[in-house]
C-alpha cells in the first residue's frame, strides 16, 4: 500500500461530508482576501501548489479583487508566479530565505528579504510584529478525530496557522502523516480544499569528486555516538554518504533530507546515544524525494516540532556531542563567514545555520563544522579570502566556527589567534591562491612579515602520504607530511623535549626554537626532501609525538635523515615507524638509502637504524657515528 492509498483511508473513514461546511468554491475562499492582507504560504516542499496556482488564476480573472497583498514564506521551490512583474500591484513578496526562483526579484528590488534567525520567526507571528491575515497550507487528510498533519512543513507553518485570521488548507493524500507536534485540528481551519498532487521534490545535484573529498574529511571529525545537524544540497548529501561506517549517530536538525533517511534505514542513525529525545530523530521540515516522504510517513522513530523548538540554541545545546555541519559561500582569514550574500548580492539567508552553530558551541563536547569548496566559477575565484567583500552579510562570526573544511583539508580555528587561523586557512585554500593569500595576510599584519612560502606543486601538501600505523604498545599514530600551519604544534613539541633529546637531535647545546628556525621545518620543498610528523589525538587535541625528516643529497642517491621523539613517548616503537615511513617514501623517489650522524652516546637511535634491516656502513668521526645506510633490494 503506497502513501496515497494509506492517507486516503483516513479520508474514507472520516468522510468529506463531515466537514461539508468548510468545503466551498475557490472563488468564495479567495473572496475573503482583502487589499493589504499578509498571505503566508507553506514552506518549500510543503508548499500547497494547487492553492497557490488557484490564487494566481483568481487574480488573473479578478485583477482588482485585492491589491498590495504581502506574500510571506521561508523558501519557495515552486515557480512563485506571484513574484511576476505583471502582478506587482497585487502582490509583494517577502522571503525569510532566498531560493533560486526568488533571488532575481529580491536583488532587483521587486521583492523583499527579511534577515532573521529561523528560530525567531514564530515569535514574530505570536507577538503580531508580523501579523498573518491568510495562511495557505497543505495537510494530510484528517483522521477520525479530525487531526491533520502538517507533514513535511512544520517549521514556521504551525505558528502561522495559530495566528492567522483565515486558514485555508489543501488536503493532499500525498502528504505524509508525521509524528510529533505536527497536528492541527479541522476546527482550526476555515476552509478545506481537497486536491491530491505529488509534493514538490528537492533533488540535489550529483556530488562530484570535490564534494566527496570534503565529505571524507568531515567524516574524520564526526565520532560514533555524535548527534548531528546537516544542511541541504549536494555537499551535505556527500557528507552524509561518507558516514555509512559510523555507529549510533543521533540527529537533531531542522531538515530531514534523503541522506538522513538513508542513514536511518541503514541503522547508522539510531539515536541511542542522544541526550535529548533519545531514540528519536528530531526535525522541523523535510525536503527530498518521494521515497523519503514515504519513509517518514507514520514513522515513530521521527519527531517533528516547530522551528522555535528544534532551532532554539538552548535546546540544541542539551545534546551532548552535538555536531553542526553547514556550508558557506565565503570565509575570510580571521574566520568570519557568509552563507547569505556574495558582496551585496543577496544569495540565500540566515536560515537556521547560526541557530545550530551557536547551539553546538554551547553543547558539552559540541563541534561546529563549516564546509565549502575552495573555489567558485571554475576555479576563477577563491572562496577563502583575506577579508569579506564590501557589503557581505556576516552569517557566522569568528567565535562560531571550530572547523573549516575544503577539498584540501581541515583547518581547526577554535581558540586560535589570528595568525594561526590565517595560516590554517591558507593551508586548505586552493593551491593557485595560496601565494596571494600569504602576501595579503602579510599586508594585513595577520602573519609574520618574513613568512616563507614555496609556490607551485613542490610546495603543495602531499595528502596521499598520510597513513596510520600501530606501534608496539598498541597505540595508533598518524604519520603525515608537515603542513605550513603546523608551526604552533612544532613549537610546543620542541620546547617539550628535554635538553638531552635536543642535544642528541641537533648535536648542539642551543635549545631555543624561534619562528625563524621553525620555518625551516614547516616550509618544505617536497621535491628536495620531506618533514613528517607522528601524531596522536590526546583528549581531543592533536599532539606531535615525533618528527622525522630527510634532505636529498644532490650529489648522490642518498638523503640525510634525522628524527626525534617526544621524551614521554620514547621506547614505544615510534622512531621505528617514522624511519619505516621515511624509507618507504624515499624508495618511491628512487633513492638508494640514507645517511645520518648519531652521537656515540645515543645507543637508542643507533638501534632504531640497526633494526631497519639496512646495509649499514659506519665510521666514527669524533664523538659521532657517520652512517651510510643502503636500502636492501629484494
Amino acid at each position: 500500500m503506497n502513501l496515497l492509498e494509506k492517507t486516503k483511508m483516513f479520508a474514507e473513514r472520516t468522510g468529506k461530508n463531515r466537514y461539508a461546511s468548510k468545503i466551498v468554491p475557490l472563488e468564495t475562499i479567495f473572496g475573503n482576501v482583502h487589499r493589504g492582507d499578509r498571505i503566508f504560504i507553506g514552506t518549500a516542499c510543503g508548499e500547497p501548489q494547487y492553492l497557490v496556482a488557484s490564487l494566481v488564476t483568481y487574480v488573473e480573472s479578478n485583477p482588482k479583487a485585492f491589491v498590495d497583498a504581502e506574500v510571506l514564506h521561508v523558501w519557495t521551490l515552486g515557480l512563485a508566479p506571484y513574484a511576476n512583474q505583471k502582478f506587482k500591484s497585487n502582490f509583494r513578496q517577502n522571503s525569510f530565505f532566498i531560493g533560486p526562483t526568488t533571488r532575481e526579484a529580491v536583488n532587483e528590488g521587486l521583492a523583499d528579504y527579511t534577515p532573521i534567525f529561523l528560530s525567531q520567526i514564530p515569535a514574530q507571528f505570536y507577538r503580531k510584529t508580523t501579523p498573518i491575515d491568510v495562511a495557505l497550507i497543505q495537510v494530510s487528510p484528517p483522521d477520525i478525530n479530525g487531526y491533520m498533519s502538517l507533514g513535511v512543513s512544520v517549521d514556521i507553518t504551525k505558528a502561522a496557522v495559530e495566528n492567522a485570521q483565515l486558514v485555508v488548507a489543501q488536503v493532499n493524500g500525498f502528504m505524509p502523516r508525521v509524528h510529533g507536534d505536527t497536528f492541527i485540528n479541522v476546527a482550526e481551519v476555515d476552509f478545506l480544499v481537497y486536491h491530491d498532487e505529488k509534493l514538490l521534490e528537492y533533488v540535489s545535484t550529483a556530488p562530484d569528486e570535490i564534494v566527496n573529498r570534503i565529505g571524507r574529511y568531515v567524516a574524520r571529525i564526526i565520532q560514533d555516538g555524535d548527534t548531528i545537524q546537516v544542511g541541504y544540497g549536494s555537499l551535505p548529501n556527500a557528507i552524509l554518504a561518507n558516514l555509512m561506517q559510523k555507529k549510533q549517530l543521533g540527529v537533531h536538525t531542522e531538515l530531514i533530507s534523503d541522506g538522513i533517511a538513508e542513514l536511518m534505514k541503514a541503522g547508522v542513525v539510531d539515536n541511542s546515544k542522544k541526550t535529548l529525545h533519545r531514540g528519536k530523530t528530531v526535525a522541523t521540515f523535510c525536503m527530498g524525494k518521494e521515497e523519503t516522504y514515504d519513509y517518514i510517513h507514520d514513522n515513530p522513530s521521527l519527531q517533528f516540532a516547530p522551528v522555535d523548538y528544534t532551532n532554539n540554541p538552548l535546546v540544541i545545546a542539551q545534546n551532548k556531542n552535538m555536531t553542526a555541519i553547514n556550508a558557506a559561500l565565503e570565509v575570510d582569514l580571521t574566520g568570519q563567514s557568509t552563507a547569505e550574500s556574495i558582496g551585496s548580492l543577496i544569495y540565500s539567508g540566515i536560515g537556521g545555520q547560526a541557530d545550530f552553530m551557536r547551539g553546538a558551541v554551547l553543547a558539552p563536547g559540541g563541534k561546529t563544522i563549516l564546509t565549502l569548496p575552495s573555489t567558485a566559477q571554475n576555479d576563477s575565484v577563491s572562496r577563502i579570502v583575506p577579508v569579506l567583500k564590501t557589503g557581505t552579510a556576516v552569517t557566522l562570526i569568528r567565535g562560531d566556527i571550530h572547523y573549516v573544511v575544503t577539498e584540501y583539508g581541515i583547518a581547526y580555528l577554535h581558540g586560535k589567534n589570528i595568525r594561526e587561523r590565517a595560516m590554517a586557512l591558507i593551508a586548505i585554500a586552493h593551491p593557485k591562491y595560496r601565494s596571494w593569500l600569504i602576501e595579503e595576510a602579510k599586508r594585513l599584519n595577520y602573519i609574520y612579515r618574513d613568512q616563507a612560502f614555496i609556490p607551485g606543486k613542490k610546495g603543495e601538501y602531499p595528502e596521499e602520504l598520510e597513513m596510520y600505523r600501530t606501534v608496539k604498545t598498541g597505540q595508533e599514530i598518524l604519520l603525515r607530511p608537515v603542513k605550513i600551519s603546523d608551526e604552533p604544534l612544532l613549537k610546543d613539541f620542541f620546547y617539550d623535549l628535554s635538553d638531552k633529546s635536543m642535544y642528541r637531535r641537533f648535536i648542539s647545546r642551543r635549545t631555543d626554537m624561534p619562528h625563524e628556525r621553525l620555518q625551516e621545518y614547516v616550509v618544505v620543498d617536497f621535491s628536495k626532501g620531506i618533514v613528517c610528523l607522528a601524531m596522536i589525538n590526546e583528549d581531543g587535541n592533536d599532539l606531535v609525538v615525533g618528527l622525522g625528516q630527510y634532505d636529498i643529497m644532490e650529489s648522490m642517491q642518498y638523503a640525510e635523515v634525522a628524527l626525534v621523539v617526544r621524551d614521554t613517548y620514547q621506547n614505544r616503537g615510534i622512531g621505528e615507524q617514522i624511519v619505516t615511513y621515511l624509507a618507504t617514501i624515499a624508495k618511491k623517489q628512487g633513492l638508494a638509502g640514507f645517511t645520518a650522524e648519531v652521537l656515540l652516546e645515543n645507543s637508542a637511535m643507533l638501534r632504531v637504524f640497526e633494526n631497519m634491516g639496512f646495509e649499514i656502513d659506519r665510521r666514527i668521526e669524533g664523538d659521532v657515528y657517520a652512517l651510510k645506510m643502503a636500502f636492501k633490494t629484494a
